[in-house]
């Protein structure tokens, strides 16, 4: 049995093809040279193996040994040496919806996405254990017999895999796709001698191996001319802690020495020596099993243990992949040297591949990305969104911006089509549901002034074109339930519509590059995949649309239209499966932490790991030993690596990985650190200036003629506290604009009970009567149906705003009982006139006149009143304007006069739903707090007509106004921050 192991930093892909020629007597018969058949764990794998012969061979041509990867194995051999007899395996998606079916009758799951996601569970657990070869007819014997009880429920529901469903196999002829590959693997195992006779056979890379593998590597080892070769194996490994290895499943080498076992093969020794032994040496050290740490205190790392071996500890992920550029940037100083950044943080790939960018280099990502990640992919996942919702303005506004939406025009047109209709009807409240309310919405835009209505006909024109693209759709999505066949189906021809521009075809637009390929391929499997499922909510089909659009991987190069070069040769990105057996000059090991890498471990939502291990499944702890051994074998296949864990991830403090902890430890026993790479000063001062210079405070000092002479009584306060604000509104002219699908707030509700006392004081006049409470109540529900908030909110406010009308009610009869009232005006509008051609005006929530002629002013809250200092020391100076305007006569004659009452009304609806707060004791109180108000606001006219006078940002910031719009515009946290005066 030939079994040959390569120790950690040896390039095997190298050494293999060099071994192989060498073995054919070099390049000179290429016959002899071709003679044979490498198998390699994956096909990325094989592809570099091929490239290893090509750099061997200097470039000549040759003729290669045949290069297969063990997934895809050829049965036309076996085929017609008649070893292979199996009936063919069943799609894995119709597996998946036929699965799906069995969980709906099984009443365990609430919806079909559900259900899908339950059964993707469902053919994971039959996949493993049909890998495993484990019978899952065990089940009913997993659980110990404490727990059996408490199993039953999940044991009857599992019955779908151990009954029902291989019975629903058996009687279609087909197998599981797992199964098939074992009986594959075992025909092939059985055909090997006459399939291959002498000649060679040689098995490469393989780091761990279910039984199926590990029998037909035994028998590829057992022939004449073949051989298995271990990639990264520490043969140097002591016997006591090599037969520790099966009780360890998470040390780099677990898998090798279980596949060893397998295979009733022998500790293979080390074909060569390391070139980086002092590292692989320190490794080995600190990753031994925890009962044989006690070598640490007698071992010590070789003097070259650390060297060229790096750490970085950035702030957080993006720090993190600034640095990792750099580093990756960095090696293209050095001609003809390779890079390379392997992690499975797909976030941080990305991240990296953004920051390579800024370089101009574009890195080879070939870990790929998810299908449901991808332009075309989101862009039908929005699609069905958009439906779902009747065109909610976030989904809809999120389909029209995308890329891939043109709607029959040019698509820069199509975007400014979709700003139009977001200024004109998707700011502020949500518009009515469906295409029809966006109509409905967009003419009462047209009608607002207000809005902008430059482009209303293009937004218009843009409503009608996404009508008549989704018509097929939307009349589909009407239906109380629907075939989700027919939704896939309609909703792609949908989506080709709106991708269609001007000069280009949907279909061309939609499934062009390897991703619109990919994504058109899947859907198709998928149509014929929910043929098998009943029929749906529409409602619900995007869900089930985003769950079955989930697990395929896809490499497109969508993102390099328009560049030159396409991607750089000597930068890669690799995850950790295509980083195995590749090696390169610098090697970047990135998002060493805690559930990235080593990944978490889960036992799956069925079974416990007692149960696992009762039934004969593997243990989850099993994947940190394979991530272990790439870890190892990574950070020993370059002569530089750089090991990188952030501190923070995700907003959160970060856990470095185990295998960080143990070298940083076991290097400090020795008084010895990881060298620290400059990569990380290099990321910090590439965006820092060289030098910091404060913003100063806005005080902008515009020319007098351009300042207002024109507010209403209720900006004086917020002139008083941030005249910036004044200035950016009235002298800049900006307006703040409202967000997109806004929910109701409090000014709604506001507005509600000011519309409701307006109407109740119109019907009611200055007289009381014994209705007034039903006035109210009626006056109440007409302004909240007037005002069409949500059903949700209006059932939540209602209750409040009756017992305000009973407050009110009540509160009005005593008071115009006590003093009763000649005439009443509500929402009373004023203009007075101040010296210097300035004027003031203000609408008074209510102006009352009493029988003695004496003016009362009321002013209705809903929220906070004003405090009583505020009020008196002229910080809100609102009531006391209000007061110096009737005084002299600015609401009109019927009510100029001694204003003898100001009173602010709280009106929250809560438990206590009504309260008066009255600031001023008698009318000569009042009088006095008017003309104060009336000098304080004169003044303030005269000091800001002065061109000297700046508009400052928020003066006093012990008065900073609540709501303060444009604080942002003036940069308040950026020189406040520098500021303490």
């Amino acid at each position: 049995m030939t079994v040959h192991a390569y120790p950690p930093g040896v390039p095997i892909l190298d050494a293999v093809a060099r071994e192989w020629i060498a073995q054919a007597g070099g390049l000179a018969d290429p016959l002899r040279l071709a003679r044979g058949t490498l198998l390699l764990p994956t096909r990325r794998a094989a592809r570099a193996l091929a490239e290893a012969f090509l750099r061997l061979g200097d470039g000549a041509p040759l003729l290669l040994p045949r290069i297969v990867a063990l997934g895809a194995l050829d049965e036309a051999p076996l085929a017609m040496m008649g070893a292979l007899d199996l009936p063919p395996a069943i799609d894995p998606l119709r597996r998946q919806a036929e699965l799906t079916q069995l969980v709906l009758a099984a009443r365990e799951a609430q919806n079909t996405e559900q259900a899908w996601r339950l059964a993707g569970e469902l053919a994971a657990l039959m996949d493993e254990a049909e890998r495993a070869e484990v019978n899952l007819a065990r089940l009913p014997d997993a659980a110990d017999p404490e727990f059996a009880a408490h199993w039953q429920r999940t044991l009857q529901f599992l019955a779908i895999v151990t009954e029902h469903w291989p019975r629903h196999l058996k009687e279609r002829g087909l197998m599981n796709p797992g199964a098939r590959r074992v009986a594959l693997l075992d025909a092939t195992t059985r055909a090997l001698p006459a399939l291959h006779g002498d000649d060679p056979l040689w098995a490469v890379g393989m780091t761990s191996s279910t039984p199926a593998v590990a029998r037909l590597l035994r028998a590829i080892a057992a022939l004449p001319d073949g051989r298995v070769i271990l990639p990264a194996l520490d043969t140097t490994l002591p016997d006591d802690v090599w037969t520790l290895l099966n009780e360890t499943p998470m040390h780099p080498h677990a898998g090798q020495a279980r596949m060893l076992a397998a295979m009733e093969a022998p500790r293979p020794s080390a074909a060569c020596a390391s070139p980086v032994q002092g590292r692989a040496g320190l490794l080995s050290l600190a990753l031994c099993p925890a009962q044989t740490l006690d070598a640490w205190s007698h071992a010590t790392p070789t003097a070259d243990a650390t060297q060229n071996l790096f750490r970085i500890t950035p702030e957080d992920t993006q720090h993190e992949a600034v640095a990792i550029a750099l580093i990756l940037r960095e090696a293209l100083e050095t001609p003809a040297a390779t890079a390379a950044l392997v992690t499975p943080d797909r976030d941080l790939a990305r991240r990296v591949a953004a920051e390579l960018a800024r370089y101009g280099v574009v890195a080879d990502d070939s870990a790929g990305e998810n299908l449901n990640e991808t332009p075309p992919a989101v862009f039908l996942r929005l699609l069905a969104e958009a439906v779902a919702t009747r065109f909610a303005p976030v989904p809809l506004l999120a389909l029209l911006k995308h890329p891939l939406a043109a709607l029959g025009l040019p698509a820069p047109v199509c975007r400014n089509a979709a700003r139009a209709l977001e200024l004109l009807c998707l700011r502020g409240p949500r518009p009515p549901a469906g295409l029809g309310g966006l109509k409905r919405a967009l003419d009462l835009a047209r009608a607002d002034k207000r809005k902008p209505q430059a482009d209303a006909d293009a937004a218009a024109d843009l409503i009608a074109r996404l009508e008549t693209a989704t018509a097929p759709l939307l009349a589909l999505s009407s239906a109380m339930r629907t075939a989700p066949a027919a939704l896939l189906r309609t909703l792609a021809e949908s989506a080709e519509a709106i991708a269609a521009s001007d000069d280009t075809q949907g279909p061309d637009r939609l499934w062009a590059w390897e991703d619109g390929e990919a994504l058109a391929t899947h859907l198709a499997a998928l149509g014929d995949a929910f043929q098998h499922l009943p029929d749906i909510d529409p409602r619900d089909f995007s869900l089930l649309l985003d769950a079955a659009l989930q697990g395929p991987v896809v490499r497109s190069r969508r993102a390099l239209r328009g560049r030159a070069g396409g991607e750089h040769p000597r930068i890669h990105i690799w995850g950790l499966l295509e980083s195995q057996l590749q090696t390169v000059d610098t090697l970047v090991l990135g998002g060493l932490v805690e559930g990235v890498w080593p990944p978490a471990t889960d036992p799956g939502p069925w079974l416990s790991r007692p149960m696992r291990r009762r039934i004969g499944l593997a243990s989850p702890e099993e994947i940190i030993g394979q991530a272990a051994h790439d870890f190892v074998a990574c950070a020993c296949a370059a002569p530089h690596v750089i090991l990188s864990a952030p501190r923070k991830r995700d907003g959160a403090p970060a856990v470095p990985a185990r295998w960080l902890t143990r070298i940083e430890a076991l290097l400090a026993a020795h008084g010895r650190t990881l060298g620290q790479h400059p990569a990380q000063l290099w990321a910090r001062m590439l965006d820092e200036p060289l030098r910091v210079t404060p913003a100063p405070p806005p005080a902008p000092r515009p020319p007098v003629h351009a300042r207002p002479r024109r507010l209403s009584v209720t900006k004086i306060e917020t002139w008083l506290a941030d005249p910036y604000a004044i200035y950016a509104e009235y002298i800049l002219k900006l307006r703040a604009l409202d967000p997109i699908d806004q929910d109701a707030d409090h000014s709604d509700y506001g507005s509600i009970v000011h519309a409701a006392l307006q109407t109740f004081a119109q019907r009611t006049g200055p007289g009381a009567s014994p209705g007034m409470a039903a006035i109210l109540r009626a006056a109440m529900e007409q302004a909240l149906a007037e005002q069409a908030v949500r059903p949700a909110l209006a059932a939540y406010w209602r209750p409040r705003l009756m017992r305000i009308a009973d407050w009110v009610a009540a509160h009005e009869a005593a008071r115009r009982a006590e003093n009763p009232l000649a005439a009443i005006a509500p929402e009373a509008d004023g203009k007075y006139a101040l010296p210097g051609g300035f004027t003031l005006t203000g609408r008074a929530d209510r102006l009352e006149r009493r029988g003695d002629d004496g003016i009362a002013i009321l002013d209705f809250k809903t929220g906070t009143v004003p405090a009583r200092t505020a009020v008196l020391n002229g910080r809100a100076p609102q009531l006391p304007l209000e007061a110096a305007m009737a005084q002299d006569g600015a609401f009109g004659a019927a009510f100029a006069g001694r204003v003898v009452e100001l009173v602010y009304w709280r009106l929250t609806g809560g438990r206590v739903p009504g309260e008066e707060r009255s600031y001023f004791a008698t009318g000569d109180d009042i009088a006095a707090a008017a003309a104060s108000a009336r000098d304080g606001l004169i003044a303030l006219i005269e000091r800001f007509a002065s061109a000297d006078q700046p508009y400052l940002a928020q003066p006093h910031p012990d008065y900073a106004p609540r709501y303060a719009k444009y604080a942002q515009l003036a940069r308040v946290a950026e020189w406040a921050a520098e500021d303490d005066t």
